[in-house]
């Protein structure tokens, strides 16, 4: 048995959490506490309500409370809202405590003391109006590496700079609207620059970190790192443990980060075991498991690690599985800037293991995903009333019908039904403990599907009538394969799974059990309970989608705001590597192919493209190239494109060559070509992607050879010909997977060459 600490990102107590939390960083780490509890590893999972900080005391000046109403009344609201979703914390706390106080004010002692601390004056945005020094939040305006609007005054949600005071264009006070002054205060700031060899070191083994993760904070890392004022002009927070500075608070980036230590501290006094925490955080075989979402990575990946560093003896996260953003409506689930739709309202009308599978089916672990109504309604339906569902009360409920306990098997049915979930199961476990929830609940769905498939070839409500020792030996396995089920899908809807395993009548629990026992037969002779069905169809109401499209269409226009300036356009673009599996000439036009192309998803897709006189079918066929996935579907000449294969085209520059994009490695199918920024996987239509400038262009000395030769940073090893994006003011960004895989072309074309 293992330890294994999972740590929560402390969601902010100024609103009620959303789906977006939910998806983003608070389910993930549950799936996988779950999951380890089931390997028999020893699990602490500890996070709390962030309680502190501008968000909290601009909504209590708005309400005309004390900060302290608004943090404990959401406190209590998110606290049961997550209970209601079946998420088991060891602990789940909040800030404003005496013994996160006290751990705060321990961890900048100790940092103080060993020389990481140091009083410096610095800039800070002053509103002369309001008379006061303004934190972040107080402040709004342009960010001015991007362009984003409306960006608060510590970081840009857009493209994650984070920023001095005095960076903002067109900064403004948020309370009165008047232009803020720039004035110097003291503050104590951490030395974060002292770990730049330390961080570098710690970061070079982390292959396996999702690869937004391991981009960002590299780039972090290249460009240097400064040191962080870590104090504020407030009296809303951690008060700083210095004689002389009652005046001034620990900045909440600071002190929630350390929630994580405080928080496993707390829980061991509550279970009479002080020293309980040192177990996950002190010994070095432990690994802890960081979960957040994207606009939270350097605070975990580099922030927090100088901070533990700097403290010493303590464990470094060793994986932060940070997921993307989950999209509504084409914007930001945002409880902040609106958009969101809350936990317990959803919670009114749905059960929660049903809006836990559907989270997990489109968790946005890698790149955005987008959450409508229509499509929960299908795939709660179709795939988990109808499919794991369905398997579960047709075997329960037939076997419980027909014999009442769990009938004699024998080695050739329950054995191929075992085989199927060993195969099954360890492509599981690679998936779970590498954080691919979606993957792993997808696996589960499929050994479903091989469930339904295996009960529909038996028949066993005709077997039955000629022979019921042979039937029970059938149904023996359809209960092994149903059990191994609720062991499997668990993790993520653990109501439904306990009350199949009830039904079941095993004797013990799940964890007592443990997953392994997913290959173990049902014991004979187990009395069954009668069942029902866990899964019903759904109706989403048909006016939610009105009533949503009436309320949110005018954030959804401000939420566009946050992704114009540079790339803006290519982020709409969702590129990915795919294979040619099967082509053809189209019937009814005599330039075009019909085509299935592998984009890494079930089923290949039909593509439609005019490539005849450029490639032969035999050039073509199992041929790796670059496809535009989110295009809208349309008919050309009668035949269904689902999609875009991307070329260079030199005509506009004389030429006459037609290049197929293609990837600079062999890359698995599917791999998103993102250059490392988020990307959405919204449907686009042709005109959207026309307007991202994309060209070719051979590479010399560092050079993208454009205009005279312009400078772009490319991956060592690159290609010789590379394509680029270009923005509006002459910017290059290679168009890669954002590590070093670089989209390039076969052979030569002009320089310059423009992608379609």
């Amino acid at each position: 048995m293992s330890k294994v600490l999972v740590c929560v990102a402390w969601p902010y107590a100024n609103g009620v959490i959303h789906l977006g939390h939910m998806a983003g960083s608070i389910l993930p780490p549950d799936i996988f506490s779950r999951y380890n509890k089931l390997l028999g590893n020893e699990v602490m999972m500890v996070s709390g309500s962030d309680q502190y900080g501008t968000p909290i005391t601009v909504s209590a000046e708005k309400e005309g409370v004390t900060p302290e109403v608004i943090a404990e009344r959401y406190h209590a609201i998110n606290k049961k809202a997550i209970e209601d979703m079946e998420v088991d914390f060891s602990l789940f706390t909040k800030t404003h405590t005496e013994n996160h106080k006290e751990v705060v004010q321990d961890v900048f002692l100790r940092l103080l003391e060993n020389g990481y601390l140091y009083v410096k004056e610095s800039n800070q945005y002053y509103c002369p109006k309001c008379g006061k020094f303004l934190p972040d939040r107080y402040v709004e305006g342009t960010c001015p590496d991007c362009g984003a609007e409306n960006v608060r005054g510590d970081q840009c949600d857009s493209c994650g700079k984070t920023f001095e005071a005095g960076d903002l264009k067109n900064a403004h006070c948020i309370n009165c609207g008047t232009e803020p002054e720039v004035r110097g205060t003291e503050h104590y700031f951490l030395k974060l620059s002292a770990f730049d060899k330390q961080l570098m070191e710690y970061l070079d083994n982390k292959d396996f970190w999702r690869p937004n993760v391991k981009t960002f904070t590299t780039n972090w890392l290249k460009d240097g790192l400064n040191d962080r004022a870590i104090t504020r002009d407030m009296d809303w927070g951690i008060p700083v443990p210095v004689k002389g500075w009652e005046n001034k608070v620990i900045y909440v980036w600071f002190d929630a980060v350390i929630g994580y230590l405080s928080a496993s501290k707390e829980y061991s006094k509550i279970i009479g075991k002080p020293d309980y925490w040192k177990g996950f955080w002190q010994d070095p075989e432990v690994k802890n498991y960081y979960f957040l979402g994207k606009d939270n990575i350097p605070f975990h990946s580099i922030i927090w690690p100088a901070i533990l560093m700097g403290y010493g003896g303590m464990n470094l996260p060793y994986d932060i599985p940070a997921n993307e953003y989950l999209m509504f409506r084409g914007g930001k689930l945002s409880k902040s800037r609106g958009g969101a739709i809350d936990i317990p309202s959803v919670l009114e009308h749905f059960d929660a293991d049903v809006l836990r599978y559907y989270l997990s089916a489109v968790m946005p672990d890698t790149h955005d995903s987008e959450f409508t109504w229509t499509d929960f309604e299908t795939k709660v339906n179709n795939e988990l009333a109808s499919n794991l569902g369905n398997y579960w009360h047709r075997s329960l409920s037939f076997t419980f019908k027909n014999y009442g306990t769990v009938p004699e098997g024998n080695d050739t049915e329950t054995g191929h039904i075992i085989g199927l979930i060993d195969v099954a199961l360890k492509e599981y476990k690679e998936c779970l403990g590498a954080c691919d929830f979606k993957k792993a609940i997808k696996v589960v769905m499929n050994l479903s599907s091989e469930g339904n498939k295996y009960f529909a070839e038996k028949a066993p409500w005709a077997l039955i009538k000629t022979d019921k020792v042979a039937c029970g030996h059938v149904m023996n396995a359809t209960l092994t394969l149903t059990k191994a089920l609720a062991l499997m899908a668990w993790p993520f809807m653990p109501k439904a799974s306990e009350t199949v395993w009830d039904y079941l009548g095993v004797g013990c629990s799940m964890i007592d059990a443990g997953l392994d026992s997913a290959l173990e037969p049902m014991a004979v002779g187990i009395q069954l309970k009668e069942p029902v069905p866990v899964f019903k169809r759904i109706e989403v109401p048909k006016e939610w989608n009105e009533t949503s499209e009436k309320k949110e269409a005018p954030k959804k226009k401000e939420e566009k705001k946050e992704i114009t300036g540079p790339f803006a356009d290519f982020r709409k673009l969702d590129i990915r590597v795919a294979q040619v599996v099967w082509i053809d000439d189209h019937p009814d036009a005599d330039k075009l192919y019909q085509m299935k192309v592998d984009v890494g998803e079930d089923e290949p897709r039909s593509i439609v493209a005019g490539l005849k006189a450029f490639y032969k079918k035999e050039e073509m066929l199992n041929r790796k190239v670059l496809c535009l996935k989110n295009l809208k579907p349309r008919k050309l000449r009668g035949i269904k494109s689902e999609g875009m294969l991307l070329a260079a085209d030199d005509e506009d520059l004389g030429g006459t060559t037609v290049l197929l994009l293609k990837p600079s490695k062999d890359m698995p199918n599917g791999t998103q070509i993102n250059s490392g920024l988020e990307n959405s996987e919204s449907k686009i239509e042709y005109e959207d992607f026309v307007k991202v400038n994309l060209k070719v262009a051979t590479i010399n000395d560092g050079k993208f050879n454009i205009d005279g030769g312009k400078d772009i940073d490319l991956p060592d090893g690159s290609p010789t010909r590379v394509v680029a994006i270009v923005d509006a003011d002459g910017k290059l960004l290679p168009l890669s997977d954002g590590k070093d895989c670089i989209a390039t072309v076969d052979r030569d074309i002009i320089d310059g060459a423009n992608v379609r």
